[in-house]
């Protein structure tokens, strides 16, 4: 298992599912093993939807957030999401840890398409497919609306 740089996009970079210092951000770290990316989360009553539930949203983001890691650890690459096709098997409770991976069933060029899983002790609560755009740094730029920032240069397409 290798762990990856949770600072790969620079110490005070914005994203809430990576920034290891947004306020309220889920702050993951990633490591691989194998063809695998992996996270482990433990959801806090902030997260909460339903009382013990963490938000289907909010689920919804730690797979993307777990997604696009999984280009970034597995090929160098930085996407952005395009489509995501997703499926809730069960709840993911408050206070108990989520284990996410994710691994690449597609790529070329420009498109890469990412399977994700979520599950607590051991029962399956979340799976997702979801598909990336991989820009180059001019679209990407066009996409912000500002530069690139220099930290996330090298992972353009």
């Amino acid at each position: 298992m290798t762990d990856l740089d949770p600072n790969a996009f620079g110490p005070d970079q914005p994203c809430f599912g990576c920034s290891q210092t947004h306020p309220i951000g889920f702050r993951l770290r990633f490591s691989t093993e194998g063809e695998e990316i992996r996270t482990k989360f433990l959801p806090t009553e902030q997260y909460q939807g339903p009382p013990g539930i963490m938000h289907g949203g909010l689920v919804t983001t730690l797979a993307d957030e777990i997604a696009a890691w999984s280009l970034i650890g597995l090929l160098g690459k930085f996407g952005f999401t395009a489509a995501m096709n997703c499926r809730l098997h069960g709840p993911v409770r408050i206070g108990v840890e989520v284990l996410g991976t994710g691994t690449i069933i597609q790529s070329s060029s420009r498109i890469v398409k990412v399977k994700v899983t979520l599950a607590q002790e051991g029962v399956r609560a979340f799976s997702g497919d979801f598909t990336f755009a991989i820009l180059d740094r001019a679209k990407a730029e066009q996409l912000i609306r500002g530069p690139l920032p220099e930290a996330w240069q090298r992972f353009a397409r």
